[in-house]
């Protein structure tokens, strides 16, 4: 299933995408796409659904963020074996871990806005896990057992503020805009293999990123399991998984965003985004 969120910014609306690439309305069935209906047993009533029951959505609308109320954004650094080569970085011996702010988070073409005194803001396409049931120290062999599926995320970054001022990466990766996820959450008996899922990034039409996530260092079942060690994932959280290379700050000499670019990603069977980048105000 490919479900999803639609409608004006703080009132979107629950649904789903059948196979014919029509929004079909999920309102009055479910509240919302969120932690509550993302278990096994919400995902069963969901699928059990003939979309072609439910009512069309016309006409042009806003997509949202597939998720509602995620609990939190845990990300995973340098998990790419070739962007860590790009980076200059020697490759993990374990996951690295740092957090989005979930007012970061916003719809998959929605603008992207730049904060004020940026100067390096920076693209990353990557593979978002949702979780769809609590994890508390997991094995690997049960993690993808609490995974509700995947979708595409922009991790955008502002590298001076996350690499030249002290402290944590969080402030250079949590800017109001700077997790575009979606455009939905596609749910993992669809998607297979998440390990072997190709994955682009365009600024402007030229193509920066085209990679694969089968050159990921830890995959999703590692993942979901080494965070359960250390913190109690719960249902709707969302853990972007890396980047592969490509990226602005990998560029000689590097590449930035700036006010007007458009960027275009996306990956193998999650679909694509589009974001405009604008200044704050």
């Amino acid at each position: 299933m490919k479900l999803l969120r639609y409608g004006p910014a703080g009132a979107e609306k629950p649904g789903l995408l059948d196979d014919g690439g029509t929004i079909r309305s999920l309102a009055g069935i479910v509240a919302d796409i969120d932690g509550s209906v993302l278990g096994p047993d919400g995902l069963a009533m969901l699928a059990a659904i003939d979309p072609k029951t439910l009512p069309a959505v016309r006409g042009d609308v806003r997509l949202g963020p597939p998720v509602g109320s995620v609990g939190k954004v845990v990300c995973i650094g340098l998990n790419y074996s070739d962007h860590a080569k790009e980076s200059g970085q020697p490759v993990p011996t374990e996951p690295i871990v740092f957090m989005k702010a979930t007012s970061s988070i916003c719809g998959p073409n929605d603008d992207v806005v730049l904060p004020r005194n940026s100067k390096k803001g920076d693209w990353e396409c990557e593979l978002g896990i949702v979780i769809g049931r609590e994890a508390r120290y997991v094995s690997e062999a049960d993690a993808l057992d609490h995974v509700a599926g995947y979708c595409v995320v922009n991790d955008v970054s502002e590298r001076e503020f996350q690499l030249e001022r002290l402290g944590q990466w969080d402030k250079g990766k949590s800017a109001d805009t700077f997790c575009p996820f979606g455009p939905w959450l596609v749910t993992s008996d669809e998607v297979g293999d998440a390990m072997n899922l190709g994955m682009w990034l365009d600024v402007d039409g030229k193509r920066y990123q085209d990679g694969s996530t089968k050159t990921m260092i830890f995959g999703p079942a590692t993942i979901v399991s080494y965070l359960s060690q250390f913190m109690t994932l719960k249902p709707g959280d969302l853990i972007p998984t890396g980047t592969p290379p490509g990226v602005g700050l990998g560029q000689k000499p590097p590449v930035y965003l700036r006010a007007g670019n458009v960027m275009r990603l996306g990956i193998e069977k999650l679909g694509e985004q589009t974001q405009r980048v604008v200044a704050a105000d």
